[in-house]
């Protein structure tokens, strides 16, 4: 027990080091799941670019959510952001930090996979396949345009009869994961230029500004720890007290049953002090409503 206790402190104490760990397990599953993913393009004209694009959009939504909800900042945050200003005012140097802080973290899992569908190219040929136009192949040519469009729709399909061979679907394929090879490396480029920039950049503007809000980020988030440690020592106590008092007034039907029960001072040493004289729910109430509300000032002088 006291190694998961172990565990759990250091999980709470380097929630930055965790977060970090839990984007790169992410991204990692976002690129297990897409390899094992057993991609079948319905070869449908109507159902292509749906289930092509869906492939290459929802799954980043979802991991992207998890990112979110994996991300214990998000909570904060959204608490810091919509607290009422009460004695301590908001920093909103402080609330956007944390907000990029997140959503780069949220990201990496995304871009990820959608970096590895357009390098693998299949979702692309099956999106646009039926998009294409049919004069410029040559297979395509002296059909109709309803025919070229259905032998456009199976070119993803290379199990068809009329297309296993055939050098139009070929061609089309190629053309089109050339080009979703060449948007996903730029996309990949892109990204690499952008963060090399920031980090080299970051430094000639404020840096000074930038310390202040990561360091009262880390601030927001240790008192959101130590905020959660004491309610759970409060409501152990609280609830310590109830019970005690409980069977304090149950003393006489305990005596019949010839059960032995300790003094509720004897087991409630020290309480008293923890509790600063709260007896009921209703101050609970209140004080947990006084703090949401009216957070302390800054100020420990």
């Amino acid at each position: 027990m006291d190694r998961f206790r172990m565990i759990f402190q250091y999980f709470q104490s380097n929630s930055e080091s965790v977060m970090n760990g839990i984007c790169g397990l992410l991204a990692l599953a976002s690129v297990k799941m897409y390899t094992s993913f057993d991609f079948s393009c319905p070869c449908l004209p109507q159902y292509n670019m749906a289930y092509g694009l869906g492939i290459m959009f929802v799954p980043p939504i979802i991991l992207f959510l998890c990112g979110l909800i994996l991300n214990r900042q998000s909570l904060v945050m959204l608490e810091e952001w919509r607290r009422p200003s009460g004695r301590r005012k908001k920093d909103l140097a402080v609330i956007r930090y944390m907000c990029s802080s997140i959503m780069q973290r949220a990201m990496v899992a995304p871009v990820i996979w959608i970096i590895v569908t357009l390098l693998d190219g299949k979702c692309l040929i099956c999106a646009f396949s039926g998009s294409m136009d049919p004069e410029k192949f040559v297979g395509f040519a002296n059909v109709s345009t309803v025919q070229a469009q259905q032998l456009l729709a199976k070119v993803p399909c290379k199990d068809e009869e009329l297309m296993s061979n055939s050098t139009s679907r070929k061609a089309v394929s190629r053309y089109l994961r050339c080009w979703s090879q060449a948007l996903g490396w730029s996309i990949l480029l892109i990204l690499i230029i952008a963060t090399f920039l920031a980090r080299w950049l970051r430094p000639c503007f404020n840096q000074a500004t930038l310390l202040q809000a990561r360091h009262w980020s880390n601030y927001i988030d240790i008192e959101q720890k130590i905020f959660e440690e004491a309610c759970c020592e409060h409501s152990r106590l609280f609830a310590h007290k109830c019970i005690l008092h409980f069977f304090e007034s149950m003393r006489q039907e305990i005596k019949l049953h010839s059960f032995s029960l300790p003094r509720e001072r004897e087991w409630a040493e020290g309480e008293e002090d923890l509790l600063r004289g709260i007896t009921d729910q209703d101050q609970v109430n209140k004080l947990l409503k006084t703090w949401y509300c009216e957070k302390p000032p800054l100020d420990v002088s």
